[in-house]
């Protein structure tokens, strides 16, 4: 584990960057030289302290070839070295900077473009910001930045002690580190698997544990072996050392979803699509896509090469996180399992712009179902175009409104919210509420009362094509073609698995597979089988 006193330092350049702390102007650099290939500029000395700064033409060019050598502009007139490094770290090593004062710029130096290119991308989308001042990056028409170090030390000071906390491999005295903290971590991109996957882990669930320890870059998500797995690439292998440090082995609910983390071979992902299964978080133009495995197949060639595997046999026990600002770190939020943290949350949502002249308790805890054992049902006396509903724990009811929060209902846009109420109340004994409130905590009907159920693994938002399950074998494509057709809409495709108890079909909008999964699913084939329906991620 990297020593106490690297850590230590570490908190205070975050801490320094966050105060902003004021230098005077004898700590301002006195002189560097900038070298280029395509520049008469290379033998140039530029001193930073504001007298020869007219001699210094800048770089007023946006947009320009990518360089590790990035061009900062409109800096606060009183900011440090500290605070632009800082600007780097999420991204890579840093291996330089040259600051110009008078100018209000600066050139930071990363150790390879492709941390240039990944930092100018992510503050392409996200104003950077110093001392509560927006600032602009781009690249620098130089690919190399030379300072003369014998007149640059404070800056090569702060360098040099931002690395050695960066690889920690430079134990300072006194202290002791593990060999496997001071061993760099092999790459910035870990690999995750989840054992006991008993809910529903999301990518904005590992975004919101894996960013406690740095910027998280990118994340693909896929199932393989049936199991739940991610690749998550930081900006900076240490960021990536910390967070297996700390979470490897931890359960991100209690009891169950435990992460088993490694390093991968990969160095850099390549996502395709910012949707639930992949994002880059440097690049928020990416298409959506359409579904498909974002998994890239010479990542995915990759992947299967690598020999070690994370899952471990046999009883688990939780890895001791070392300290109080670790443990609060891999909490996350209350996402992480720790002893006496509850995953917890409002079990109760309400539902609004129902069709109340269709909708029933029945109807709602079918589709409601999809996303959680739904326990009761009330439809509101004096307002039957809302109902709350009460899922079986927090985790669901937060699942389920993500997915269902504007879909449409019967004709009309529904809306789900979290409810005030920790419970619904069932009407008083011989009191008739007309059939508006309904206990289903015994329904034989809940997708999720088995623990670690396939169904966890098989959650997936409202979709045109269903994926539809336990089918006797005299039941033909057409059959099912015309009981589906009967719920008002129209089947656009068809597609019988293998072995032919299963298939996929597809309706022409989402809106008619949600009502053809309402009227269907648990619907009786004959023969003792009742069909199953839920929304699929795949197409035909």
């Amino acid at each position: 584990m990297m020593s106490l006193n690297c850590l230590f330092f570490l908190f205070r350049i975050v801490t320094e960057v966050a105060v902003g702390v004021k230098r005077g102007s004898d700590e301002l650099l006195s002189g560097s030289v900038l070298s280029s290939p395509n520049s008469n500029m290379s033998s140039m000395v530029v001193t930073a302290n504001g007298n020869d700064s007219k001699k210094f033409k800048g770089e007023d060019k946006m947009d320009g070839a990518p360089s590790r050598v990035l061009h900062i502009r409109k800096l606060p007139g009183e900011v440090t070295e500290t605070e632009v490094i800082a600007l780097g770290l999420p991204f890579g090593k840093v291996t330089n900077i040259l600051m110009l004062k008078g100018k209000n710029q600066a050139f930071l130096e990363l150790a390879t473009e492709e941390a240039a290119i990944t930092m100018v991308n992510y503050y392409s989308a996200v104003t950077p910001h110093l001392r509560n001042q927006p600032i602009y990056i781009q690249y620098s028409n130089h690919k190399e930045l030379k300072t003369d170090n014998t007149l640059n030390q404070r800056a090569q000071a702060v360098l040099q002690a931002v690395t050695a906390v960066q690889t920690a491999s430079t134990p300072l005295s006194g202290t002791t580190v593990s060999e496997s903290a001071v061993t760099p971590a092999q790459s910035p991109v870990l690999r995750i698997i989840i054992d006991n996957m008993y809910y529903p882990v999301t990518l904005d669930v590992l975004h919101q544990i894996f960013s406690k320890f740095g910027a998280v870059l990118k994340i693909i998500t896929f199932t393989k072996n049936n199991q739940f797995q991610a690749l998550l690439q930081y900006g900076d292998p240490v960021n990536a050392q910390q967070a297996k440090l700390a979470l490897d082995g931890q359960n991100i609910y209690n009891a169950c979803c435990t992460l088993r983390i490694d390093f991968s071979k990969l160095v850099n992902l390549n996502v395709k699509y910012n949707n639930d299964k992949s994002r880059d978080y440097t690049r928020p133009d990416l298409p959506s896509g359409d579904g498909q495995p974002a998994l890239d197949p010479a990542i995915a060639a990759a992947f299967a090469k690598e020999t070690s595997l994370l899952a471990v046999p046999g009883a688990l026990s939780p890895l001791a996180i070392p300290n109080a600002a670790a443990a609060a770190a891999a909490a996350a939020a209350g996402r992480v399992g720790m002893p006496g943290v509850s995953a917890g949350g409002n079990t109760v949502l309400l539902v609004s712009n129902l069709n109340e002249e269709m909708v029933t308790p029945q109807s709602l805890f079918t589709l409601f179902g999809v996303y959680g054992d739904v326990q009761r049902v009330k439809i509101l006396y004096n307002k039957k175009d809302s109902a709350l509903i009460q899922m079986a724990d927090g985790n669901q009811s937060q699942l389920a409104m993500n997915h269902l929060n504007g879909q449409k209902m019967y004709g009309k846009i529904i809306r789900v919210t979290l409810s005030k109420h920790q419970t619904v109340q069932l009407p008083r004994e011989g009191l008739d509420d007309q059939g508006l409130t309904k206990d289903f905590g015994n329904s034989p009907l809940h997708r999720f009362k088995k623990p670690g159920s396939k169904n966890f693994q098989n959650i997936f938002p409202p979709s045109a094509t269903l994926h539809l399950s336990n089918i006797p074998p005299s039941v033909a494509e057409e059959d099912l073609r015309t009981l589906f057709a009967n719920t008002g809409g129209t089947v656009k495709a068809f597609k019988f698995f293998q072995d032919h108890k299963m298939a996929l079909l597809q309706m022409a909008t989402v809106e008619e597979a949600i009502q053809a999964l309402i009227d269907l699913h648990n619907y009786n084939l004959g023969e003792n089988h009742h069909l199953r329906v839920s929304f699929s991620k795949s197409t035909i």
